[in-house]
């Protein structure tokens, strides 16, 4: 996840160990207890996603799978056409909270 500040091109990448202090902050867990509340969280949803299942986490988005068919591709350096295979992909559709969020502003100011 990438926090960008819109004002400014400050951009700030948010950790495993930022969301856990979040957690330690707002709980009052341990560092430690919040530390691995955050990994049993990640863990779940990575394991639900890899078995094909959709994440819906309410007004936030949700994460599935999708198949992508096969197609021709091109090397940049030498012009070639190269099949590209059929494969997975992930993708995320946030909320329409999340999309509002977003266009006012306000997504910034979640995880503060």
């Amino acid at each position: 996840m990438t926090r960008t500040h819109f004002d400014t091109k400050e951009t700030h990448t948010v950790t495993r160990a930022d969301l856990a202090e979040a957690v330690y902050g707002r709980v009052g867990l341990s560092r430690a207890d919040s530390a691995e509340m955050v990994e049993v969280v990640l863990g779940e949803i990575s394991e639900a996603i890899a078995r094909g299942e959709v994440v819906k986490l309410s007004s936030f988005g949700s994460f599935m799978v999708r198949m992508k068919g096969e197609r021709v591709g091109r090397n940049p350096k030498t012009g070639i056409e190269v099949p590209i295979t059929p494969r997975k992909v992930m993708v995320f559709k946030p909320s329409n909270i999340m999309k509002q969020r977003i266009n006012e502003g306000t997504a910034v100011d979640v995880l503060k």
